[in-house]
C-alpha cells in the first residue's frame, strides 16, 4: 500500500463558544478535514489540528505546507511506517501540530485498514475514561462559576477544572489586557465552587499562564487549603526555573506543561529538572505517536501524565493507557448556556457521551472513531488545496 495524496478539505461550521462571559451558540469557525488518500482505495483523516484540539480546524499556512510541501514528500510511502515518517518530520522541523495532524490521519488510516479503533492497535487498556468538565474563561461572577459547577455535578462529572479570569474584568466585565491577572477575583471564584460542591468533587484551577511568580504561590498555598487536585499552567511555561522552584515550594501537584512546543522533548527536560509534578501532553504535541512515547517515559518515572484537551485522537490514547498513567479525560470546553453534548452537524456521533457516573467511553469505530457526515461538508466547502501523486523529492 503507498500514499497516492494529501487534501487538506476546509469547510464551515457553527460551534458554540463563549466570548468574554456571552454565550454564542453560533460562532463561524473554518474547521478543517486532513485526508490521506491511498492506491487500494483507503483513506484516513483527521479533524482539527489548530487551538482547541480537534475542534478548530487548520490556518491557511499550515494547510498550505501541507499539501504542497508535505503531499509531495509523502506520496509513495508505506502509511504504515508511522514511526520513520515520525522521525522524518520532526527533523524537518515543521510545527508540531502539522508533524501530529499526519501521524493522526496515520493512525485513522491503520485502524480503518484493520477495522480496529486505534486503541486496540495500541494495545487495549480500557474502554472508558474518567471525565473532568472544564470551564470555559469568564464564567462570570464567582456564583455564577459554582452554579454552574453544581450543575455539571449533577450532570454525572465527579470532577470540574476552573478557567477563571483571563484577558477580562471581572469587575466591569469588559475585555482587558492579560496582566495584571485578577488573582483576588480568581481566589474567590475557588472558595464559591469549592462551598458550592463540597469535599467530595475532585477539583483542578487552570489560570493560563497569567501570574507572575508571587502570585502563583500564594494561590497555590490557599488551593492547598482547599483541597484542590492539581494546580495547571500559572506561569508563563518557557520560564522553566520558576517552575522548579514553585514545585519544591508547594505540595499540591503542579501539572504542565500544557502548550510548551517541542513534544516530548521539552517534557523529558522538565522531567529532569523536577519542575512538574505531573506532565501533560497531546495528540496536537506528536500525535498518537508522541503522546504514547510521552505516557511510557512518565510510566518509568513513576509519574502521571494527563492528556490536555479533548478530542478523538486522545481518547484514542487513553484507551491504551492505564489510569495509573493517564488518570483523566478532558470534557469541554463546557460552560452555562453551551450545548456541548450534540455531536457536531459533520460528524453523525458525538466524540464523547458523559455517563451517569461521571466517564467517557473509548470511541470504538475503526480508527479514531468518526462517523463522518460527508454531505454536510461537500455542502459547505471552502477553497481547498490538493496534491496528487508525484515522485517524492527525497530517495528512500
Amino acid at each position: 500500500m503507498k500514499i497516492t495524496s494529501v487534501e487538506v478539505v476546509p469547510f464551515k461550521v457553527s460551534v458554540p463558544r463563549i466570548s468574554f462571559g456571552e454565550p454564542l451558540a453560533d460562532y463561524d469557525i473554518v474547521q478543517t478535514v486532513t485526508r490521506i488518500s491511498t492506491d487500494e482505495e483507503v483513506e484516513g483523516y483527521y479533524f482539527g489540528g489548530h487551538f482547541h484540539g480537534d475542534q478548530d480546524g487548520l490556518v491557511p499556512g499550515d494547510r498550505a505546507l501541507i499539501a504542497e510541501l508535505l503531499g509531495p514528500i509523502l506520496a509513495g510511502n508505506d502509511p504504515f511506517d508511522r514511526e520513520r515518517i515520525w522521525q522524518q518530520l520532526w527533523a524537518a522541523k515543521l510545527p508540531e501540530n502539522i508533524c501530529s495532524v499526519i501521524d493522526l490521519a496515520l493512525w485513522d488510516l491503520a485502524g480503518r485498514v484493520l477495522k480496529l479503533p486505534v486503541h486496540k492497535l495500541l494495545g487495549g487498556a480500557r474502554e472508558r475514561v474518567k471525565a473532568y468538565a472544564s470551564s470555559f474563561n469568564n464564567l462570570g461572577t464567582p456564583d455564577d462559576y459554582a452554579i454552574h459547577a453544581v450543575a455539571c455535578q449533577r450532570a454525572g462529572y465527579r470532577a470540574y477544572k476552573i478557567h477563571p479570569y483571563f484577558a477580562w474584568n471581572p469587575v466591569t466585565r469588559q475585555p482587558t489586557l492579560p496582566k495584571p491577572a485578577a488573582v483576588d477575583a480568581d481566589l474567590d471564584v475557588c472558595r464559591a465552587v469549592r462551598d458550592a460542591v463540597g469535599d467530595d468533587m475532585v477539583l483542578m484551577f487552570d489560570p493560563w499562564g497569567a501570574y507572575n511568580y508571587a502570585e502563583a504561590l500564594r494561590v497555590g498555598r490557599e488551593l492547598e487549603r482547599l483541597g484542590f487536585y492539581w494546580y495547571e499552567h500559572p506561569m508563563n511555561e518557557y520560564q522553566t526555573e520558576l517552575y522548579v522552584r514553585l514545585a519544591a515550594a508547594l505540595d499540591i501537584p503542579i501539572c504542565l506543561p500544557e502548550i510548551a512546543e517541542g513534544g516530548i522533548y521539552t517534557r523529558a527536560n522538565w522531567i529532569a529538572r523536577h519542575a512538574s509534578d505531573i506532565s501533560r501532553i497531546d495528540v496536537l504535541r506528536g500525535g498518537i505517536t508522541g503522546a504514547m512515547k510521552m505516557a511510557a517515559t512518565c510510566e518509568a518515572f513513576g509519574l502521571r501524565c494527563e492528556l490536555h484537551m479533548s478530542g478523538f485522537g486522545n481518547l484514542q490514547v487513553l484507551g491504551a493507557t492505564s489510569e495509573d498513567v493517564c488518570e483523566y479525560y478532558e470534557r469541554g470546553l463546557v460552560g452555562p448556556g453551551i450545548d456541548y453534548d450534540s455531536p457536531p452537524p459533520y460528524l453523525k456521533a458525538a466524540c464523547d457521551p458523559l455517563d451517569v457516573d461521571g466517564y467517557v467511553a473509548i470511541p470504538s469505530a475503526p480508527g479514531l472513531g468518526y462517523t463522518i457526515h460527508w454531505d454536510y461538508i461537500d455542502d459547505h466547502r471552502l477553497p481547498e488545496t490538493a496534491v496528487e501523486a508525484v515522485a517524492p523529492l527525497h530517495p528512500r
